[in-house]
């Protein structure tokens, strides 16, 4: 049979041939050898009378020839990571409009900037359904209306780490969960601490919004778009 189907494409694909050939075999699966320190020169002996006893040459020979095209090196970067500058018109108790992610066009209140650079905002919760969460400033509309928070003080534990998941490991299927003994497994529900510290929070933000007439309908209503509006024609 013949090895090639035409002139230059063969009959058997890559991985066939490295079988059938058995190149397996010749693998080389052992750890490679530490490299010795090796002098860059060493001294050989020279006959002759004229010629001197000793000589030092290098250890490696020289390549004859170098190459045709220069070999670029990876230049150097010298940039270093910058703490994300807050826009001026963000600040503490500012509302917000959420433009992306699961509670897009909800009206929030700014709390804090987090470490990394992330917005720290929150419904209320009791409010309008939007709890506790990070967002990129640049996902954000910031409006005029400010939430009077003077003696909101954030505790310390509200953080980057406050945010983060628990890895419980592998976990079954959604199919398989929803299935089991004929009933969907039901969620575990938040820990005691993420509870107790929305509600610490929320109940000094709705007292600072209850300060203004019809604040708390306005963080309740969504933000929208109509037919014909543009928001960079809109005043905020």
């Amino acid at each position: 049979m013949a090895k090639e189907l035409v002139p230059g494409v063969g009959r058997l694909s890559r991985s066939a041939a490295y079988s059938k050939r058995q190149l397996y075999k010749g693998r080389k699966t052992g750890a490679p050898k530490a490299a010795e320190d090796v002098p860059a020169f060493k001294e050989v002996e020279v006959k002759g009378d004229k010629n001197g006893s000793t000589r030092r040459v290098p250890t490696a020979k020289a390549a004859r020839f170098y190459p045709a095209e220069d070999v670029r090196k990876p230049k150097v970067s010298r940039k270093t990571a910058k703490p994300t500058k807050l826009r001026s018109a963000i600040t503490p108790g500012t509302v917000l409009i959420l433009l992306a992610g699961r509670f897009r066009g909800k009206r929030v209140v700014f709390l804090k900037q987090l470490d990394s650079g992330l917005l720290l905002v929150t419904g209320p919760y009791k409010v309008n359904g939007v709890p506790l969460r990070r967002v990129n400033q640049a996902y954000v509309i910031a409006t005029s209306t400010k939430v009077d928070i003077p003696e909101l003080s954030l505790s310390d534990k509200i953080n980057d780490a406050f945010f983060a998941k628990e890895n419980k490991g592998s976990r079954a299927s959604a199919e398989e969960e929803f299935f089991a003994n004929g009933k969907p497994v039901a969620k575990e529900p938040l820990p005691e601490a993420k509870t107790s510290e929305q509600k610490a929070v929320d109940a000094a933000v709705l007292a600072g919004v209850k300060k203004a007439a019809n604040l708390e309908k306005y963080l309740k209503a969504s933000w929208g778009l109509s037919k014909g509006q543009f928001p960079h024609q809109l005043v905020f």
